[in-house]
């Protein structure tokens, strides 16, 4: 056994490679939604350049004003974070206690206490050039790159003009060239099917087809191969994973809601989206009112799980109506900042207590917005007509009281419950009630929730009214739900709008909630955004690394793309045809530039070490579900049953797809969290890989590669009986695609050993777990 640990940790961790990943981004992300609203609530009356009077001599409206600090000192001990005068205030720990009219949640403390702790990362406060006055001049803010149509490029001037295949690589050529770099040398057609394959549908090919591949060069036959594997039911499994991770998907949301049994129909939708090449415009759409759209059907209501499926909080309605209140605003925040960020690129959700600090988002904008979600209500809905659903919608009710029964009668005497279970049986009956089994989708309706006192105190707790009628929102005081201010009307954002004149307000929504409406919106004023935002998340996922590195953040705070000519043509070309994302997929595929050799060169790394300038092929690691699939695939234990419900990741009858594992919103599976699987309580932009002590441990000892490994060696001694050197071939054209060379070979045979009989197929499981566990089977060249 030492001698297969020593190899399989040779291995695993002979080579890391570190993906680069914007901490600037996610630390500006978490003050603007956590830190600057407890600020503004709490500090920014006295302590900013809002304050009629600064208090102190100190503002904590800048980093340098916190660093230098008042009257007291710097409110930053940059030597001792966690002794820095700020954090003792917050705790009451001394003389000077803040805020004076009483001490913060536990809660907010802990959020003040990790952004201090991490150095209280601060962006910039300067006025944007978009305010004038302190009011927001739309105006000049839709001058912003993000907010100008996507029209068509001309074509750039290149040297190497044999070089580009599509036209996009007319544009990398260009910005390559400018950059004094070359382009790299094609990848080999065994390097290129194994990228291919785990691009398109997330597992690796097979050996035959590797062969198959490789014999035959023609451009014809890898166009076809594009071609085939984007028609394949495995591609919508594995981009439908990426829109999952944005719409913060989960199996299990929280466990006191009862109506999510079946929110793998949305998962199951979404894949099926993806297959069917759904133009994206409408794609986005359906999830947001699909129930509004006369052209789509019953079939779509999954659709709606993107807001149906929302994190949502527990409301213990004996408390008094206003801590409800800010639970159900909270709510509106989560659902604002999910679409804002997933469809527009926008962080709309900072403009809650305030106008947006960097972007021309005006509070009145979130506000706006809000109303819409504030006038619906997450529930179940059939995948069935209403009139057709009528039946069983009254039989369910029947049931539903007959259960009562039997629970009350269960706690008295077990015996006269058998006729009540008759009866719910002949109910629940194919031919008393033929679709009583209807699925139900987890989506939303038309009723706003009013909270309201339940009595004529606080004391008697709180009351939700559901109404039929949308309700537009005031807008609250500093977010304070409890503070409102003047009412809103809801309509879309005024940066994105079209205005009859410059300075008119959007157009009201006045189609019931405005779902439908803000959809269109999205799609349609803020068409140009919406694509380049898409398209830009399509990059991301081929090269590892997007053309705008900050994938959910267009604005201000983002970053500017590398190559911003390309990513509008891109965007303009994508939209007009037709939206299709399986027409981006080959673009992309077909070009020189994804088919560029990883290899690496010195030279190349030295002048351009993070490859902004595409001279080669960012070598990239697979995310669990690709790892996990690869290794199922290749021992032949690979399910590849399509939809239906999830199963726990750990159950060792799992073969599925990692797709199908089970995911908890609350309690993430201890393999998920400790491989990098995204928070599903929030919106995720990109996965953010490590390397992890625990990740080595679990290729040790984990039960998947255990496990494995034992079907791995079955299936090479059955395929390649009696030759040890032919089931190390095999192993790795299954693991690698490629034959195994004459060193890694020996390294086998010397190994196995002397050993005989059962000994010997002991070793050969161990060293099938160290093949599974190896860096070339977790990354892709």
């Amino acid at each position: 056994m030492p001698r297969v640990t020593a190899f399989l940790l040779l291995i695993t961790f002979g080579v890391c490679l570190a993906d680069e990943v914007d901490l600037y981004a996610q630390e500006s992300d978490h003050f603007e939604r956590k830190i600057r609203p407890l600020l503004v609530q709490y500090c920014y009356s006295c302590h900013s350049s809002e304050a009629k009077t600064i208090h102190g001599g100190l503002r904590v409206d800048s980093a340098a004003s916190l660093l230098q600090g008042g009257d007291s000192g710097s409110a930053i001990d940059k030597d001792h974070l966690s002794e820095s005068l700020l954090l003792t205030a917050i705790r009451y720990d001394g003389d000077i206690q803040m805020p004076p009219k009483g001490k913060l949640t536990v809660d907010e403390i802990a959020e003040f206490s990790r952004w201090v702790e991490s150095g209280a990362p601060m962006p910039p406060s300067t006025d944007v050039p978009e305010r004038v006055g302190g009011q927001i001049d739309f105006s000049v803010g839709r001058s912003f790159w993000s907010f100008q149509p996507a029209l068509l490029q001309p074509d750039p001037q290149v040297i190497r003009t044999d070089w580009p295949q599509t036209r996009l690589d007319i544009f990398v050529l260009s910005a390559m060239e400018r950059q004094q770099l070359e382009p790299s040398p094609p990848a080999d057609r065994a390097t290129l099917i194994r990228r291919l394959y785990f691009d398109l549908i997330g597992i690796p090919p097979t050996p035959e087809q590797v062969h198959e591949f490789v014999n035959d060069p023609s451009p014809q036959n890898y166009e076809t191969l594009v071609d085939r594997l984007l028609q394949s039911p495995q591609y919508g499994e594995k981009w439908g994973r990426l829109w999952l991770d944005l719409a913060r998907y989960s199996d299990k949301p929280e466990e006191w809601l009862t109506t999510t049994h079946q929110s793998h129909l949305y998962r199951d939708w979404v894949v099926q989206a993806f297959n069917q090449d759904m133009p994206y415009d409408q794609f986005v759409q359906r999830q947001l009112a699909t129930d509004l759209m006369p052209e789509t059907g019953p079939e779509d209501m999954p659709a709606l799980g993107f807001i149906g499926l929302s994190p949502t909080y527990w409301k213990e309605l004996q408390l008094p109506c206003e801590i409800i209140n800010s639970i159900v605003a909270d709510e509106w925040e989560e659902r604002i900042d999910a679409t804002s960020r997933t469809f527009l690129g926008l962080t709309v959700a900072c403009a809650r207590c305030h106008d947006h600090k960097f972007d021309p988002i005006s509070a009145e904008d979130y506000y706006a917005i809000a109303g819409v979600f504030a006038s619906c209500r997450q529930t179940e809905r059939p995948m069935i007509p209403e009139q057709e659903f009528a039946p069983v919608a009254k039989a369910r009710q029947e049931v539903a009281k007959l259960e009562a029964e039997i629970a009350e009668l269960k706690k008295k005497d077990p015996l006269p419950q058998e006729e009540l279970t008759a009866l719910e049986e002949k109910i629940k009956s194919a031919k008393a009630t033929p679709l009583y089994d209807t699925p139900m989708a987890n989506a939303i309706s038309e009723e706003s929730m009013f909270v309201e006192r339940a009595g004529a105190t606080p004391q008697d707790g709180t009351r939700l009214d559901y109404r039929s009628e949308p309700r537009d929102l005031p807008l609250y005081v500093r977010g304070d739900p409890n503070r409102p201010g003047p009412v809103v009307p809801r309509r879309f954002l005024t940066v994105l709008s079209k205005p009859a004149e410059p300075q008119s307000q959007p157009k009201r929504f006045t189609q019931g909630s405005g779902r439908l409406e803000l959809a269109q919106a999205i799609t349609s004023d803020a068409a140009p955004l919406t694509a380049r935002v898409i398209v830009n998340r399509i990059w991301l996922a081929h090269f590892g690394r997007g053309l705008v590195s900050t994938p959910s953040d267009f604005g201000q705070q983002g970053s500017q793309p590398t190559h911003p000519e390309l990513l509008d043509d891109l965007a303009a070309r994508f939209m007009a045809d037709g939206w299709s994302i399986k027409q981006l997929h080959r673009e992309i595929l077909c070009s020189a530039t994804w088919q560029q050799s990883s290899a690496f060169d010195p030279e190349k790394t030295k002048s351009d070490p993070d490859n902004r300038w595409l001279s080669r092929m960012n070598r990239q690691r697979l995310n669990f579900e690709a790892w996990r699939d690869a290794m199922l695939a290749s021992s032949g234990t690979l399910n590849t049953a399509i939809g239906g419900k999830s199963l726990e990741l750990d159950e060792p009858a799992n073969h599925r797809r990692t797709l199908y594992a089970t995911v908890h919103r609350r309690e993430l599976s201890t393999t998920l969290s400790a491989h990098d699987f995204p928070d599903a309580n929030q919106h995720s932009p990109m996965r953010t890989p490590t390397t992890t002590a625990l990740q080595g441990l679990y290729a040790l000892n984990g039960p998947l590669l255990v496990g494995q490994a034992v079907a791995l060696c079955e299936r090479l001694h059955r395929e390649a009986p009696g030759d040890d050197l032919a089931r190390v071939d095999r192993a790795y054209w299954l693991l690698y695609s490629r034959a195994a060379s004459e060193k890694e070979k020996q390294w086998c045979i010397d190994f196995l050993g002397d050993a005989s009989g059962e000994q010997r197929y002991a070793n050969w499981k161990q060293y099938a777990q160290v093949l599974l566990a190896a860096n070339e089977l977790l990354y892709v060249d």
